[in-house]
């Protein structure tokens, strides 16, 4: 399954308003870090974080980042991959939301949460753009709010 983005990002009053409609949510929960997952949640995360006086934590692919990593495994609708993220990167008591583009079986975002727990910080929420609930993924997040801005139809 893919869903594009890439049309809502030449339209800059559309683009803006995505981020108004996250920053809306966001800008009193105390969150003290966003979390991007590579490479869509890097569009949205650093202006979601510079908006709201929070610092940017890429989570990218294996290999990416140099130094020591967290390193996460995790099962996508079509295969395995992984996630890192800088050792440092949070820490204890660090509010942290996670952000990607599309929530589908949840994986993505389950390797996420780990990482950033495994940093000793809290995950706040998740936040997508887009959610395609046929796949169930939010029900795969231990309880963990998941926020979509568009679900998918089935």
């Amino acid at each position: 399954m893919f869903n594009d983005i890439t049309t809502l990002l030449l339209r800059p009053k559309v683009f803006k308003d995505a981020v108004e409609f996250f920053l809306e949510r966001y800008r009193d929960m105390g969150i003290s870090a966003v979390a991007g997952i590579e490479a869509r949640g890097f569009i949205f995360g650093p202006s979601i974080a510079l908006a709201i006086g929070a610092k940017f934590i890429p989570l990218q692919k294996p290999k990416k980042l140099p130094g020591e990593v967290f390193s996460e495994a995790y099962e996508l609708e079509y295969g395995k991959d992984r996630l890192e993220m800088h050792i440092g990167a949070v820490q204890p008591g660090d509010r942290v939301l996670i952000f990607d583009d599309l929530i589908a079986t949840g994986g993505t975002l389950c390797a996420a949460m780990k990482l950033i727990e495994q940093a000793g910080a809290e995950v706040v929420e998740c936040a997508c753009l887009i959610g395609s609930p046929k796949f169930k993924g939010r029900y795969k997040l231990n309880g963990k709010p998941v926020y979509v801005l568009v679900e998918c139809r089935q």
